[in-house]
């Protein structure tokens, strides 16, 4: 291979912050990520990307690595407003052994999360020995 070829070889690229050909699609640090699923015809983006900002606040990467918000908009979906968390599998060398759990789905559970109940569900499953702080206090009867 000669010097031109090598230097156009896109494995040989440096990185340029201002050459968008040189750049990189963003993978998340962390392969747990959290999926918030809502009907888009119920008007629920504030409440998703409010969920989505709490959730990062007290889960920051690398703990987890996306929050992604999905509206719906279908009439299978009317209504939806469910929380997922996706994890590595058993063998995490292997891209298709992905976990997913239902951490909360409006419809089965009657409403929508109290984000207290919502966290320390994800703590339980990610980082179960992470204190919540005041979102793990009893409340007062």
């Amino acid at each position: 291979m000669d010097s031109l070829q090598q230097s156009t070889s896109a494995t040989s690229f440096p990185h340029d912050p201002l050459n968008p050909s040189t750049f990189i699609f963003p993978r998340p640090l962390q392969d747990t990520t959290v999926t918030i699923e809502f009907c888009d015809r119920c008007r629920w983006i504030h409440r998703a990307t409010w969920t989505q900002t709490e959730l990062l606040l007290t889960f920051p990467p690398p703990i987890i690595g996306c929050i992604s918000i999905l509206p719906r908009n279908s009439d299978e979906t009317a209504g939806r407003f469910r929380v997922w968390l996706s994890m590595p599998g058993e063998n995490p060398s292997d891209p298709s052994n992905v976990t997913h759990s239902l951490i909360w789905d409006r419809k089965v559970e009657g409403g929508f999360p109290e984000l207290k109940v919502l966290k320390q569900r994800l703590r339980d499953k990610i980082q179960p020995g992470k204190s919540l702080g005041h979102s793990d206090s009893q409340s007062k009867q």
